[in-house]
């Protein structure tokens, strides 16, 4: 690949990411997708950083196919009582889907974002592999396990073999304006962090129910099923005489209990899609994540009907339906999936 489109977010990483390419000897681009109202200042930053490296710049106006593809998803999601990963989503249809798409369709050879994450080839597989940053605490594999052959085939990823740090020493180089910038850790379209406010300004009624207890005890009125997650113990209102949480969600019903309540061996994992191989056969030993941070848990997947199954060696607490599970071999993404249940034994 020689001609290729970055993704540029108005970001530190994305930027920089350009940047690299061009030293490389690429024929290079950059575009935003203006995917919200009041995105537009990040727009006008990634349009000023790719004048400042003189490269050319478009702009996606795709509010509309951002609404139907990624927010729609988070709030049917939340309506069935599952916990969503809007990034995750937006990654696989938005990012890597449709923008890759218009990048062929404008004549470039393929896309590259600001991740850190590394893509490689296996020639003897002839399979496309994603692999973990060099930087740990950066590594964004988690967030891509979804990316066909396809993608990966047509993405570059220059920051894998970074850190966080370099990558702020070259936007300082560039002279860059957005150098100092800090990172974005909220969903984007829900900056403040109230996801309720969210949903009801969708149009999605929060349905009341009861709590209940694990043996089924009323415990009193809840303000909707949907305002709640698996693990969360604050915003309850309630008076136990111990520190409870959300353990369940039963329909209508919110189950509460304990923190040994919270804690699983099995997960049930659906939607799943395979990087390193074609597909499991067979039980093998992982590493895995059922959240996005740096633990890892040693676990055996298990084909199943539906999917696949992780037995963990150790329980892990507040396993959350609608989340991801990536199961990983040493630094390889081996696959993943969106979690559908989880089980004590």
């Amino acid at each position: 690949m020689k001609k290729i489109l970055t993704a540029m977010s108005g970001g530190v990483d994305s930027a920089v990411c350009c940047d690299l390419l061009r030293r490389q000897g690429y024929e290079v681009g950059g575009a935003t997708m203006l995917l919200r109202c009041g995105a537009e200042g990040e727009a006008e930053d990634a349009r000023m950083a790719a004048a400042q490296m003189g490269v050319p710049f478009h702009l996606f106006c795709w509010q509309k196919e951002f609404h139907d593809r990624v927010e729609s998803d988070f709030c049917r999601a939340y309506a069935s009582g599952k916990t969503p990963n809007p990034c995750i989503v937006c990654n696989k249809t938005m990012k890597f889907g449709l923008f890759l798409d218009e990048a062929l369709r404008l004549g470039y050879d393929g896309m590259a974002t600001g991740h850190y994450a590394r893509i490689e080839h296996d020639k003897g597989a002839d399979r496309w592999l994603i692999r973990m940053a060099e930087d740990r605490s950066k590594d964004q594999t988690y967030m891509l396990y979804s990316l066909s052959q396809f993608q990966l085939s047509h993405t570059i990823l220059p920051l894998g073999g970074m850190t966080k740090a370099e990558a702020r020493e070259l936007a300082k180089e560039l002279n860059l304006s957005l150098a100092h910038k800090h990172d974005s850790q909220d969903i984007c379209f829900v900056p403040d962090g109230d996801y309720c406010a969210y949903l009801q300004r969708s149009g999605l009624t929060l349905t009341p129910g009861r709590y209940r207890d694990l043996e089924g005890n009323d415990l009193g009125p809840h303000r909707g099923a949907e305002s709640y997650t698996i693990g969360q113990r604050r915003g309850l209102h309630l008076s136990c005489g111990e520190r409870v949480y959300v353990v369940q969600k039963n329909g209508t019903d919110v189950i509460i209990g304990p923190n040994g309540a919270l804690f699983s061996k099995r997960v049930q994992v659906g939607d799943v899609n395979y990087i390193a191989i074609q597909n499991l056969t067979a039980p093998r030993r992982v590493r895995a994540k059922v959240r996005y941070t740096p633990r890892f848990a040693d676990a055996t997947l298990i084909p199943t009907e539906y999917g696949a199954e992780l037995l963990f060696d150790e329980p892990q607490r507040a396993v959350t339906p609608g989340q991801a599970a990536v199961f990983y071999v040493d630094d390889y993404v081996l696959g993943g999936g969106t979690i559908l249940g989880a089980g004590k034994e």
